[in-house]
């Protein structure tokens, strides 16, 4: 049966979200109805409305999300109607190739993650006879949305929506960035460069590694704050410049072992800076979002330290295993959730609350979707 939804569309770069009703279908095979409870407010979905991220036009925002199974298509085996889940932004059909060997971050099932399109080569949104892509084949700023089963994990009981909706994007792929795509190791003496809701946990992830310095730059003095007193940076820094002049101090001179990427947009001066800041044998990991020539470092500066320059997708995290892991940490009290939301939105106010992520506001901004 075609229901009809709320949800925050993104028809053209630089005119923000409009807020209006979709058709959607009924799921096909392999696919799940949801109704959403939670929807985290990412960068990744601003970087749409500012014309920085290759997306098919029109497309519902909104890749992180936790809500309720309400039904599902033909050969469904993973979830069932009434079934609590957090929705990966990548799946994990645990067949292909990548699935297959370790890598369910590069999933082969998530070739679609720009256009909303589903495998068959047929969307799910429309309105007028226009088709709508969700972003990342999910679309969680709208109240409704059908997505694949190999996009579902189960949400346990005790673990509320709008936590669970960040287990879904934020925060392995920061926490994974240091963990896994760097891989810290106790001692080590890391930078992170953006402390917001991906870069305060690859904070969390670093520490919990145990390295001995977890140094953030953030020109944000409310980032920088929440990173030292909450989540376990050691020192912070408005800029590269005073970063480094402390990584020097520090380290006697034999500079950082790891530089991280998380800004709401990696620039050439930030990649620049960041391996400069890496000693020999250094790794800089890159999980933001970057223009064209964002990366553009002369050889000598790696061959001569013998530094890495690497990109980071999902924090190398693989779904099916990480979410659950990450939900034990936090039962735990090793990683922090809770703390991470700053302010509750309602739909409506998906505008104003990326005017405020803008701002250097929030952490994490979270949507709760009214029933």
């Amino acid at each position: 049966m075609i229901i009809t939804t709320r949800a925050a569309v993104a028809r053209a770069p630089h005119i923000g979200w409009e807020i209006t009703e979709l058709q959607l279908d009924p799921p096909k095979a392999h696919e799940v109805r949801v109704r959403f409870k939670a929807s985290g407010l990412c960068h990744s979905d601003n970087h749409i409305t500012k014309g920085d991220a290759p997306v098919r036009f029109p497309i519902v925002g909104g890749h992180e999300g936790a809500g309720i199974v309400e039904s599902v298509g033909p050969h469904v085996r993973r979830v069932k109607p009434g079934d609590r889940i957090i929705c990966s932004y990548i799946p994990a059909c645990g067949a292909c190739r990548p699935c297959s060997t370790g890598h369910q971050n590069m999933c082969e099932k998530g070739l679609n993650a720009g256009t909303g399109m589903f495998l068959d080569g047929t969307f799910r949104f429309h309105k007028d006879g226009e088709d709508f892509g969700g972003f990342c084949t999910l679309g969680t700023f709208s109240q409704y949305a059908v997505v694949s089963e190999y996009a579902c994990i189960p949400l346990p009981d005790d673990i509320p929506f709008e936590l669970g909706a960040l287990v879904g994007c934020g925060v392995p792929t920061g926490w994974g960035s240091a963990v896994y795509a760097a891989g810290v190791r106790a001692g080590d003496t890391v930078v992170i460069f953006g402390a917001g809701g991906v870069g305060s946990n690859a904070v969390q992830g670093a520490r919990f590694a145990g390295a001995k310095n977890v140094i953030v730059v953030d020109p944000v003095e409310f980032k920088r704050q929440m990173a030292t007193e909450v989540f376990g940076a050691t020192h912070a820094f408005a800029t590269a410049k005073e970063a480094h002049e402390f990584v020097v101090e520090t380290t006697w001179g034999q500079l950082a072992d790891h530089a991280i990427l998380t800004p709401d947009l990696v620039t050439a001066e930030m990649v620049q800076a960041a391996t400069l800041m890496v000693g020999k044998g250094g790794k800089v990991t890159i999980t933001g979002v970057g223009r064209q020539g964002a990366v553009n470092v002369h050889a000598g500066f790696l061959i001569s330290y013998q530094r890495q320059i690497r990109g980071a997708l999902f924090g190398d995290c693989n779904p099916l295993y990480d979410v659950p892991k990450l939900l034990g940490l936090y039962r735990s009290g090793d990683l922090k959730l809770k703390e991470l939301i700053t302010r509750r939105y309602t739909l409506d106010q998906v505008n104003e609350a990326y005017h405020d992520l803008e701002e250097g506001k929030n952490i994490r901004g979270v949507i709760i979707h009214e029933d």
